[in-house]
């Protein structure tokens, strides 16, 4: 996608006669403490800002204050003044604000799930935004004007998708819809908050791409919500940095991203860029981020070539590493010594899933789901092993497999030399040992009633571990010193941590029996950048330090080219190309890794893409 080049007005976000939105001093408070302070912008006519923050920054409460709908018991102050309105948004009465939101300002939210009512069909959704407005003369009219909106959102088959129900389209679908509501008034300002979290990498860009190509269209100004700066690189003129419930730093995309003035503007770009490391090969943290150097657009960096000697499709030419040598990719190598003529710890071969989906008609035959279809590798012990995929590629069948907590239809699945097919629930007694999984959602994954030392504890309570209490509280401790968490968290419970602390207790019970094989599925997708990097730098040192091996599974081809050695791509079941990450990165044979190679976006690509738009090159 080539980016328009972004006017002088535009860049400086001046206020004047183009100006859109001008807010002054806007404090949000609840009755116990203040939550946003003395926040002040303006945007100009067609402009795009993205604000980012990480949670607890901010970012939500000043969006809901544009929109008045904060919670009950918040209240704002200051002053939000938007081109065309007369009253104050700030101070505008609910009947006054009825008549702004969907035509004036309208909201693309994160979950469109929870934002489409269930009970009606999409087409009707979109309909009713301009027959409350009475934008359209007649409900005919609404309802044609509906489908042409669906249509330009590129959803496939528009008339037979306005007749569907939110839960009969796909997460991408869905979001398309929620844009078509956004844009069915043409609103001079857009409300995008973290519209692309939940989807699929190639999915995210064809959203980005219909987003930007919208607003661009309509002259819509953008104010982009996220905590991926690298999304912001990608649709964003100007920044405004979050944090505290303060802006601590605001400018134009590339002054904010190569130059930042703000320590922690330069703590959130060094844990969001997956392409730099410190001298150990380590993800900067906020904490380290003082030796972290921003992103310079130079030169294609070492590794990033295709096999052609041009930029590799992920990174486009022209975006350097600002000559650090610390930041050329780490190719890692991890086989504990002496295990290149053992057996693998886990082999899969030709190993088939298939269920059983309920019959269509009263009397037809049930249709069988494909869902791995004859796969087959290898994972040596010590190494890192990476898989990667969209939504229904097969990720998760692959896991539940490997866990021992569903069978293949046919097949063999050897973990740690326990066989999973065929083996009835009291065999697995072992692999439970062997094996352990570190979840998505640690909230989820984590008893809420039980205290954290009980939390760790409970895979020694497997039949057979046979641990004291004295010796089982002491390795309870131990492991939480071994994640970076001090030993009175042992008292304590889930809700008393923030997600990233969540995340370490998962990791501790996890490893506290000891395990060969750490099964990571998604363990930082949840996470602020920040908190990110600094799970992924406590699971490698965590692997090499117990000599495990790890499978991590996730979506983000970023995370994984960082953390793995070799990566399988999985696609409708298949595993379609798999080697070296980076091999497999660099160099990518299938068109489906070619395709998510491609989607895939790091921060220094996307300013690379930024700067060339920008200068015509």
């Amino acid at each position: 996608m080539s980016l328009a080049p972004t006017t002088t007005a535009a860049r400086a976000g001046h206020t004047g006669t183009d100006a859109l939105l001008d807010v002054a001093d806007l404090s949000v408070a609840s009755a116990r403490r203040p939550l946003v302070q003395g926040v002040s912008f303006s945007m100009a006519r067609g402009e795009r800002v993205g604000l980012i923050g990480e949670s607890g920054s901010g970012k939500s409460m000043t969006t809901l204050a544009l929109m008045g709908l904060l919670p009950e018991g918040v209240t704002a102050t200051g002053s939000i003044r938007l081109a065309g309105v007369e009253p104050d948004l700030v101070t505008a009465t609910d009947r006054q604000l009825q008549g702004v939101r969907g035509k004036d300002v309208a909201m693309v939210f994160q979950e469109p799930l929870t934002a489409l009512n269930p009970l009606m069909r999409v087409g009707a959704q979109v309909e009713e935004v301009m027959l409350v407005h009475r934008t359209a003369p007649s409900r005919a009219e609404a309802r044609a004007r509906a489908v042409e909106l669906l249509d330009k959102v590129r959803l496939p088959d528009p008339a037979q998708a306005a007749r569907a129900y939110p839960h009969q389209l796909s997460g991408g679908q869905r979001q398309r819809v929620m844009l078509a509501m956004a844009l069915a008034n043409d609103p001079a300002l857009l409300l995008a908050d973290e519209p692309t979290t939940a989807l699929d990498v190639t999915v995210q860009r064809q959203v980005l791409d219909l987003i930007l190509e919208s607003v661009t269209e309509r002259g819509t100004g953008l104010l982009f919500i996220t905590h991926d700066l690298a999304v912001v690189a990608n649709v964003c003129d100007r920044v405004l940095v979050m944090t505290g419930g303060r802006v601590v730093e605001q400018g134009t995309t590339e002054e904010v991203f190569t130059r930042p003035q703000h320590p922690y503007t330069r703590g959130l770009l060094a844990a969001s860029d997956l392409d730099s490391t410190d001298e150990r090969g380590r993800l900067f943290t906020v904490v380290s981020a003082a030796a972290y150097v921003p992103p310079a657009v130079d030169r294609p960096p070492a590794g990033d070539l295709g096999p052609t000697g041009e930029a590799s499709p992920s990174r486009p030419a022209g975006i350097g590493r600002a000559g650090h040598a610390n930041v050329a990719p780490v190719v890692r190598e991890h086989p504990v010594p002496g295990v290149a003529h053992e057996p693998p710890v886990i082999s899969v071969k030709d190993l088939v899933r298939t269920y059983a989906r309920g019959r269509a008609r009263l009397f037809g035959k049930p249709t069988q789901v494909r869902a791995l279809g004859a796969i087959s590798f290898d994972v040596a012990a010590g190494q890192r092993f990476g898989v990667v995929g969209e939504s229904g590629s097969g990720k998760s069948t692959l896991l539940r497999i490997l866990a021992g907590l569903d069978q293949p239809t046919s097949g063999s699945v050897k973990v740690a030399g326990n066989e999973v097919a065929g083996a009835r629930e009291r065999d697995l007694t072992e692999l439970r040992r062997n094996l352990q999984i570190v979840f998505q959602d640690p909230m989820g994954s984590l008893d809420p009633r039980m205290t954290v030392e009980q939390v760790v504890a409970e895979p020694l309570q497997t039949p057979g571990a046979g641990v004291g209490r004295n010796l089982e509280r002491k390795m309870v401790r131990d492991m939480l010193g071994a994640v970076g968490l001090p030993a009175d968290a042992a008292e304590r419970y889930p809700h008393q941590f923030s997600g990233g602390q969540r995340q370490r207790i998962s990791i501790a019970r996890a490893l506290i029996c000891q395990p060969q094989v750490l099964v990571a599925d998604e363990p930082v997708s949840a996470l602020d950048v920040s908190v990110r990097a600094q799970v992924l730098n406590l699971l490698a040192d965590l692997v090499d330090q117990y000599r495990l091996t790890l499978v991590f599974v996730s979506h983000d081809l970023g995370v994984v080219r960082h953390i793995c050695d070799n990566v399988v791509v999985m696609h409708a079941g298949e595993i379609v190309e798999s080697g070296t990450t980076e091999d497999v990165y660099t160099r990518p044979r299938h068109g489906y890794t070619r395709a998510l190679v491609g989607s895939s976006m790091s921060l220094r690509a996307e300013l690379a893409a930024r700067e060339a738009a920008l200068t015509g090159g």
